[in-house]
């Protein structure tokens, strides 16, 4: 399975949950995925249709916990010849679809359903707890998660603006920097940072998934310094063997056009031994001569070194 398909079905198994929280996952799930007819003249209907045994079972087991009656279960195979089933999920009747719109707060005081401000103010959300299982119900509905071995991503998905927005702004209370990009036909809300998903798996709950997570993120993190680390020192060693070739070629000049006897015992010293240790870090360097020489004493004499055969190249002399 894919690690989105991993994050719903340890939400699936999810219990314990008091009642409260049970109307605001559904809610969710209802808002984001299901059709709802509250007419007379069309029937009154909530119908789920989702590939997803998890999600099916997940929304039957709320409406029974949440109002106690029965919903309708059709599983059908797809027109397309394809081998996954359709799992509908439906709740029929005027007085059993009334009672849940009105309970999940999607019904205004007119009677009509809307949703334009659904996540504003809807008395079912005032709890923490209850925003935890909404944000949890969303998720489960429209939303999935990327594998963080390939990369870090989470969204869901929204048929609106004015409900993505909402999505957003609903997200922001748990300080998650929720963004919003059109794809298609649907708004997406969705998460970048690994640590912000990390935060948004343990908020609905997931929290194997979020420790799987948090060792792939340090894994990661551990081999991106350790690259960055080799990365450096390659640099260096780059840098170190660069300098060391021209510091020969400068001495090599200087010995064929006036001999290196011809400079000072300092600098002599130097010069042979660079040209005996051609790899030899300053600090080695300096270590070979008599009396020793720090560093930034060698790293001094080489560049006067290199400043005479400069002279010597336009034609000067020592």
């Amino acid at each position: 399975m894919s690690f989105s398909s991993d994050v719903k079905e340890e939400l699936v198994h999810l219990s314990g949950h008091e009642n409260h929280c049970v109307v605001a996952e559904l809610a969710a799930v209802i808002s984001f995925s299901a059709t709802v007819r509250c007419a007379a003249d069309e029937g009154y209907a909530i119908l789920l249709e989702t590939e997803n045994i998890a999600v099916a079972k997940r929304f039957y087991m709320l409406l029974k916990k949440a109002f106690r009656f029965q919903p309708k279960v059709v599983v059908s195979r797809h027109e397309s010849g394809r081998k996954s089933h359709i799992f509908t999920i439906s709740v029929e009747g005027a007085e059993p679809v009334l009672q849940v719109v009105k309970t999940i707060g999607l019904m205004n005081n007119r009677g009509q359903i809307d949703e334009e401000e659904y996540l504003i103010d809807n008395p079912i959300l005032r709890r923490t707890c209850c925003r935890r299982a909404f944000l949890r119900g969303a998720f489960l509905a429209a939303g999935s998660v990327t594998d963080p071995e390939r990369n870090y991503h989470f969204e869901i998905a929204c048929l609106d603006e004015q409900k993505a927005e909402q999505l957003k702004d609903f997200m922001q209370f748990f300080g998650l920097e929720a963004k919003i990009v059109l794809r298609k036909k649907y708004y997406v809300v969705y998460l970048k940072e690994g640590s912000m998903i990390s935060d948004a798996l343990n908020i609905m709950e997931a929290h194997v998934a979020m420790m799987k997570l948090e060792n792939i993120r340090i894994v990661k993190d551990v081999r991106n310094s350790v690259n960055r680390r080799v990365n450096c020192e390659a640099a260096n060693i780059n840098k170190t063997v660069s300098a060391a070739r021209k510091q020969i070629e400068d001495i090599e000049y200087i010995r064929k056009t006036v001999g290196l006897d011809r400079l000072p015992e300092n600098l002599r010293d130097v010069a042979y031994a660079r040209l005996e240790e051609p790899d030899a870090a300053l600090k080695e360097l300096g270590a070979m001569l008599q009396p020793p020489v720090g560093k930034s004493g060698v790293n001094h004499r080489l560049r006067k070194l290199s400043q005479l055969a400069q002279q010597l190249r336009e034609g000067g002399r020592i």
